[in-house]
């Protein structure tokens, strides 16, 4: 037997899907989330699982992991007592930023606050010019003090991030080694691993988002780790990085930054193949769980890839107000709409949805676990959307009574509506918010959403998907199978990958093959020995990135090298350039500012469609809002896997883990690979 099994761990709950690779079998669970300890969770996960499949962890033959660790201690100010040491005369980089505004027109604009406080960034003496040459040799003896008394301030974690040490790493690697030769109690990143590549802030703000949090996801893993061990799994831990690829943990561990959107980039992979398998090139990936809601837009088959991914934005729609993670992450859109989310009415006397969250602990007010504020689950529940004798597939009885107070309270007494009312006026609003959101990060990024397909996933998803795609002025909605942990099965369908980069300015006109397999030579094997730690044997594809620009231009281009010439080069350049653009010059000189090299081994990975065999399950009818004729209406209820032929909407469709919405007008087919094309013919 050979049994894959994808774990993603989420604000709300801790999603688990096992694939038997010879028969197609595939088995899911959700868990809460135990935000304190989520390895704790996730082991509580696997114990359940192994009840119902005995020798579970011996027969395991990979178990691949995202978790929002990361990205949670970033934003709740949770990691390591962190310092910065920077060369002389460069202490305040993470505050003077780019020295660029993101808003002309604020004139009391704020940034995050940095994660190093300024008591805790530190300068030493040395000084590397941009051509990798030594003008100012590093003091090793006053680095010594400097780390001694850091000691003493109770800092645990490093980053280094000296100048131009992309081009020469030797000072920094001093640092690093001075650390180890006096056994001092550091956890040391530096820049020159993290991020070898061009732009101070970019470099200094990710380095320290990696010391920040790299001893948490130590400790975290190797719980993690002792856990799987003492349960009987032998086999390497493998974990899904914000680009895309699957890495083994000691690659993870090194490079904890690379797993900030770990989650959510499972669902945006699994959701571009399920399109391409249904003919759309161009897809729109909403993935709404309990904490957040994600969307990723898909153009022309490929995962928006990019190095300029920000986190911890002060406003949400403002590029640059957030701190900079320039590592390869998919571009999506989070916001704080998920199931958990938070309604209120604001000083305006509006509704208002998030950020803050129930989470699992303690939950919405339905859970009966304590949660006393009305959520956007508790206003599912009262609009009949959800069977409080059914969710999780019975695991939990949700408390219809608790939901409708907490409504009332928080919503409806304060705004002169009744429960019900103001429950509809809640999903109204976190629609709206969704789709908002959605619609201004499609439009930024050029995708035209009246040729784009939505896949609808997450815990949330499938329910809301109907109104949101509606709104977005989207006509065809695809609902996998196991659309409730639809991230986890994003994992196994991943490849083992890594992408590694160097900054090498060059301008077109002095580039050689030679000089240029100079530089990928060495990417190459330090890509491949990463790539090989989770796919030993496997044959390795590689693929040549170079970030372009004009000269005297400050921002660069991702251009793909299928040669290495420079005629070949230009060309890619002036496509790539008229692609985002619109045009590009004839009298400009391109340049090559960094270089990348993406591994990827070549394995058969799992399959995101299953097929269409039909089970049993008796129809039923419920009660469930209607909101285009703002009552309650007659809603047919069936099993998803029961669903045999073409379903006209009102009708609600049952997962485990999730429940899809069929709204009136809507049409629904269950296709060969078991995904569910929902079209909304009355889309106007």
């Amino acid at each position: 037997m050979s049994l894959r099994l994808g774990c993603d761990v989420g604000g709300t709950f801790t999603d688990f899907l096992l694939h038997d690779t010879d028969t197609g079998e595939i088995t899911t669970l959700k868990v809460p989330t135990t935000p304190a300890a989520p390895e704790e969770g996730v082991m509580e996960g696997l114990a359940t699982l192994s009840q119902q499949k005995p020798g579970l962890m011996s027969d395991l033959t990979a178990l691949i992991h995202g978790t929002t660790l990361v990205i949670n201690a970033i934003l709740e100010r949770k990691g390591a007592e962190t310092a910065l040491i920077a060369t002389e005369g460069f202490p305040d980089i993470l505050e003077t930023r780019r020295e660029i505004r993101y808003d002309i027109y604020d004139i009391r604009q704020e940034f995050p606050a940095p994660l190093v406080p300024r008591r805790r960034r530190r300068e030493v003496t040395e000084r590397i010019l941009a051509d990798g040459s030594v003008e100012t040799p590093l003091d090793e003896q006053q680095v010594l003090s400097v780390l001694r008394d850091l000691i003493d301030d109770g800092v645990t974690s490093v980053a280094v991030c000296l100048i131009h040490a992309y081009a020469n790493p030797a000072h920094e690697q001093a640092i690093a080694r001075l650390v180890r030769e006096h056994n001092l109690p550091l956890d040391v990143s530096l820049s020159s691993d993290v991020l070898p590549e061009i732009q101070e802030f970019e470099r200094t703000a990710t380095t320290a988002i990696n010391a920040y949090v790299r001893p948490k996801v130590n400790v975290y893993l190797g719980r993690m780790e002792e856990g799987l061990a003492r349960d009987g799994y032998a086999r390497p831990l493998f974990l899904m990085q914000s680009g895309g690829g699957v890495i083994a943990a000691p690659a993870a561990r090194a490079a904890p930054v690379r797993l900030a959107e770990s989650g959510p980039v499972g669902g945006a992979l699994a959701a571009r193949t399920l399109a391409e398998t249904a003919g759309y090139r161009d897809a729109v990936a909403f993935d709404m769980g309990g904490t957040t809601a994600k969307t990723c837009l898909i153009a022309d088959g490929e995962m928006p890839v990019t190095r300029a991914y920000e986190v911890d934005r002060v406003h949400r729609f403002k590029k640059g107000s957030g701190t900079p993670i320039a590592v390869p992450t998919v571009d999506l859109i989070e916001i704080g709409a998920g199931g958990g989310s938070f309604a209120s009415v604001d000083a305006f006397g509006l509704i208002r949805i998030g950020p803050e969250s129930a989470a699992a602990d303690p939950g919405p007010a339905c859970y009966g676990r304590g949660g006393m504020r009305a959520t956007v689950t508790d206003a599912n529940v009262l609009l009949g959307y959800l069977n409080p004798a059914d969710f999780l597939a019975g695991a939990m009885q949700l408390d219809v009574k608790a939901a409708e107070e907490a409504i009332a309270r928080d919503v409806g007494t304060p705004m002169g509506l009744t429960p019900l009312e103001a429950a509809a006026a809640i999903i109204e609003v976190v629609n709206e918010n969704m789709a908002q959101a959605a619609r201004m990060y499609v439009t930024e990024r050029g995708g035209d959403l009246e040729k784009a397909a939505m896949v609808a996933f997450g815990g949330g998803g499938p329910l809301h998907a109907h109104q949101v795609a509606r709104k977005l002025g989207v006509r065809e909605i695809l609902i996998p199978e196991a659309a409730g942990v639809f991230s986890a099965l994003g994992f196994l369908a991943a490849a083992p990958a890594y992408e590694v980069a160097r900054s090498r300015p060059m301008r077109l006109e002095d580039v050689t093959p030679e000089l240029l397999n100079e530089t990928f030579a060495p990417l190459a094997a330090e890509a491949d020995a990463i790539v090989s730690q989770a796919a030993p044997g496997a044959a390795i594809i590689h693929k040549r990135i170079a970030e372009m620009r004009y000269v005297g231009q400050g921002h660069q281009l991702r251009v793909p090298l299928d040669a290495l010439d420079r005629a070949s080069i230009a060309k890619a350049f002036a496509e790539t350039y008229s692609a985002a653009y619109g045009y590009s010059y004839d009298d400009l000189e391109p340049e090559i500012v960094t270089l990348r090299l993406s591994a990827v081994a070549d394995q058969p990975t799992a399959p995101v469609t299953g097929d269409t065999a039909v089970t049993d399950g008796g129809e039923t009818t419920r009660e469930a809002w209607d909101p285009t004729t703002g009552q309650m209406a007659t809603h047919r209820v069936l099993p998803f896997s029961a669903v045999s032929d073409v379903i006209t909407g009102p009708a609600l469709l049952s997962q485990p883990g999730a429940m899809v919405l069929i709204g009136k007008g809507a049409r629904a087919e269950r296709k060969a690979g078991g995904w569910l094309a929902l079209t909304l013919e009355d889309n106007t």
